[in-house]
């Protein structure tokens, strides 16, 4: 039955069916199989999938990523970050790093981010000499970090799916999206020790503190968010509205918003948010054929018979979770995979909220890999280079990130310690 599902779903997609289509078909040929179709069950799991509360939390953070975009607020974090850091060898690709630290802290998507530093910084590196294919990179892989990072979309999916901590989960993304950024840095830093390009004028204390003050309303919202997480102050779906509702109080306060871009904004939030409440509606159906199939079940028998340690699970997990990221969107492989792997996390004792940072992780990679990976061609199109010149940028980066993954797969403790201190 596992085949049977992996098998329809994978072909629907490469026939180029619609996600939540090939979900929905590939569970209605399962039931099928097992003489238990019906439609109105089908409508009724669909409709069950949208009907789930901490999910409102998705289009709050989508809203409030297109508010950044269009309300300035972009600029001003990308200038201030180019005030304490432009000046020195490699002085833009630190401010990508820093700006995709801060970013991530305000919209929770990879895509929205990346679109957002690279329509500013690529033109400035290119215009510097900077290697285009390895600018682009850099802005690629800071822009993956919002997808670790609290508020985190993909995370809010997971917490859902799982019925685990959604607040728990992002206190957990915050030490393994720190690693990220510093892994970056370093990376950077070892690709530029010998290159020369057209540096920045150093700033002085002024103009830093002037770029400060211009970016100290945008910079307080990460702050807000983790403070009344971390306090009990509002819950991850009440964290969106007040991000929401902070950036657009900025945003006018900078006088950067006005109805036509008003129009834009909300028009952009309710079409993403429709393709993935949709995407979420389809995961429903999946789960429950899934289920009734027992395939979570013969799954924990098989992988007992081959296996005692929760170590080479996790490891056989990450290695089947990497190919999975390559072939597949983040969203919808948290929705399909997470019903089956849970109930084997469970038999092996592993922390469900662990394995959760773990599989964003694993997936958010996915999104600067080809042949699929959406982050990856939002840069190709902002550079106007092929993803093949991309790719060969990107590499460095992307061994940082393996790198990181598998420390974080061999010692657990460094996510699990800080994820409950934190929470």
């Amino acid at each position: 039955m596992l085949f049977l599902f992996l098998g329809s779903l994978f072909l629907l997609l490469f026939l180029g069916v619609p996600v939540a289509l090939s979900m929905i078909l590939s569970a209605s040929i399962m039931l099928i199989k097992m003489d238990m179709f019906d439609a109105q069950l089908i409508a009724e799991n669909v409709v069950m999938g949208t009907n789930n509360f901490p999910l409102m939390a998705i289009p709050f953070f989508m809203l409030t990523g297109e508010i950044m975009k269009y309300g300035g607020i972009s600029e001003r974090i990308i200038n201030f970050a180019m005030s304490m850091v432009g000046h020195i060898k490699g002085g833009l690709g630190y401010v990508a790093i820093i700006s995709g630290l801060i970013f991530a802290g305000l919209s929770g998507s990879a895509v929205a981010d990346t679109a957002a530093l690279g329509a500013i910084l690529i033109p400035m590196m290119v215009a510097r000499k900077y290697d285009t294919a390895r600018s682009t990179g850099l802005i690629c892989a800071a822009g993956i970090i919002s997808v670790v990072i609290p508020p985190s979309i993909p995370m809010i999916v997971y917490g859902i799916t799982a019925g685990t901590s959604i607040t728990k989960l992002f206190m957990g993304g915050t030490v393994p999206g720190l690693l990220m950024v510093i892994g970056l840095w370093l990376m950077w830093k070892f690709l530029y020790r010998n290159e020369q390009q057209n540096l920045e004028p150093k700033q002085t204390g002024k103009q830093r503190w002037i770029a400060f003050k211009k970016a100290f309303l945008p910079l307080m919202l990460p702050m807000i968010i983790i403070v009344g997480l971390r306090g009990g102050i509002f819950t991850p779906t009440e964290a969106g509205v007040v991000a929401a509702i902070y950036a657009t109080l900025v945003s006018i306060l900078y006088r950067s918003l006005n109805w036509k871009t008003l129009q834009e904004v909300f028009l952009n939030t309710i079409k993403t948010t429709s393709m993935v409440m949709f995407v979420a509606a389809a995961a429903m159906i999946s789960g429950f054929a899934i289920t009734v199939a027992q395939i979570p079940t013969d799954l924990v028998s098989m992988i007992k018979g081959m296996t005692d340690s929760p170590m080479v699970l996790m490891l056989i997990l990450t290695f089947f979770l990497l190919l999975v990221g390559c072939v597949m969107d983040l969203i919808p492989a948290v929705l399909i995979f997470v019903p089956v792997i849970t109930p084997l996390l469970r038999a092996y004792n592993i922390d469900i909220t662990y394995f959760g940072i773990m599989m964003v992780i694993n997936l958010s990679i996915g999104l600067i890999t080809p042949p699929v990976g959406t982050v990856l061609y939002v840069g190709s199109g902002i550079a106007k280079i092929g993803v093949t010149r991309l790719s060969k940028g990107i590499l460095p980066f992307l061994i940082v990130y393996f790198a990181i993954l598998f420390l974080l797969t061999l010692f657990p403790d460094i996510v699990i310690v800080p994820m409950n201190w934190l929470s």
